[in-house]
């Protein structure tokens, strides 16, 4: 659970310090759009890689090693003297941030395995309360003035003792075992499914990381002071899915339970766009934070149990599309919003929603785990 908590706190850290980067260096929106697009291309580029390197190391050394690549990788982004030099070290932290979170999510893939009840829900659970928490403390380094390079020390610091500590009570990876042609090729249909279901249920996600403020400032017509809750209440929602998720999960099924999570996201995203008023904006955010709370973690663990297939390999897979869906919703739900209008744009969410509800998670059925 460390790891998953100062993953998402390191992270944060990063969040916090976009605008400190952006004054800095006077970018504009459009190049300091540039600068996080380098972090999520480093991501990308390093997915496959990462998995083959994850998997041939074995998750519980490459999550200490990566763990320590990405603290040096979150101190060098803010000791960068020049926006030129700042671009490569963003590119860096980047894949070093893959790196740790397919060792954490192999790791965590194993140990899910040698349990008889689930956990991997709850760890992204722990992902999720170590950003809320990286946040908090990034907005009180910042009211008391500490230097942003300090800041970032502390934390690299933190995540550094993690992984090192940490190493020795982690797993060792289960064997993968030879099979034959015919299996080699189900788990590749199987990772094409889950993959394009990863992108649809993260262009979700990254629409509600960017578009929600906006959505309760311009159509929910919110007070000054409300306009972040709608990013708050998302984010509350999905923090709640994620530590109840398991309980669902060990009584459901995996399949049952990925179905009414997307039910529930799009009934949250339907509710927000009829009814755009600031409380059923609010509520219609937290059902659907809710609802995406436990697919990344159903589509990981489907991934890592497929035969023939390394478990690190085939979660990176995985999260490659995930992340291209991260990356790529805010864009879509942005240039069909300039066309239309707002409500229009994230109505592509409530599509997304209801075809992982209607079909994705159906068709990937025989992937999912069933009730013990």
């Amino acid at each position: 659970m460390a790891l998953f908590f100062v993953n998402g706190a390191t992270f944060a850290t990063w969040g916090v310090h976009i605008p400190t980067i952006k004054a800095r260096f006077a970018l504009s929106d459009a190049m300091l759009s540039f600068a996080m697009l380098a972090v999520a291309g480093g991501a990308i580029l390093a997915m496959g890689p990462v998995g083959r390197w994850v998997a041939r190391v074995g998750s519980a050394r490459a999550s200490m090693l990566s763990g320590l690549a990405y603290a040096l990788a979150t101190i060098a982004i803010l000791a960068m003297p020049s926006f030129v030099l700042l671009l490569p070290a963003l590119l860096m932290f980047g894949m070093c941030n893959a790196a740790f979170d397919v060792g954490m999510n192999a790791q965590a893939a194993t140990v899910e395995a040698s349990r008889t009840r689930p956990v991997m829900s709850a760890l992204h659970g722990m992902f999720s309360l170590g950003g809320m928490a990286g946040a908090a403390f990034g907005g009180l380094m910042l009211s008391l003035g500490v230097a942003p390079l300090v800041h970032a020390a502390m934390m690299a610091a933190l995540t550094a003792a993690v992984a090192v500590v940490t190493l020795p009570g982690l797993l060792a990876d289960h064997p993968v075992m030879p099979s034959a042609a015919h299996h080699r090729e189900h788990a590749t249909r199987a990772l094409w499914l889950l993959g394009l279901m990863a992108f649809l249920g993260l262009i979700g996600e990254g629409a509600m990381y960017d578009w929600t403020s906006v959505y309760m400032r311009d159509v929910a017509a919110s007070p000054a002071d409300w306009v972040s809750f709608g990013y708050a209440a998302f984010s509350g929602g999905m923090a709640c899915g994620r530590f109840g998720g398991d309980w669902l999960r060990a009584r459901l099924g995996d399949g049952p339970t990925l179905t009414a999570s997307a039910w529930m996201g799009f009934a949250g995203i339907v509710l927000a766009l009829l009814l755009p008023v600031p409380i059923a904006a609010l509520g219609g955010f937290c059902l659907m934070g809710l609802g995406a709370a436990n697919m990344v973690p159903i589509f990981f663990v489907a991934a890592s149990r497929l035969p023939g297939v390394a478990p690190a390999e085939a979660i990176a897979r995985v999260a490659r599309f995930a992340y291209v869906g991260l990356l790529l919703g805010p864009v879509l739900i942005g240039g069909a919003a300039h066309l239309t209008n707002l409500r229009i744009g994230l109505a592509l969410v409530a599509l997304t929603m209801g075809w992982i509800a209607l079909f994705g998670a159906r068709a990937a059925r025989r992937y999912l785990t069933t009730p013990a």
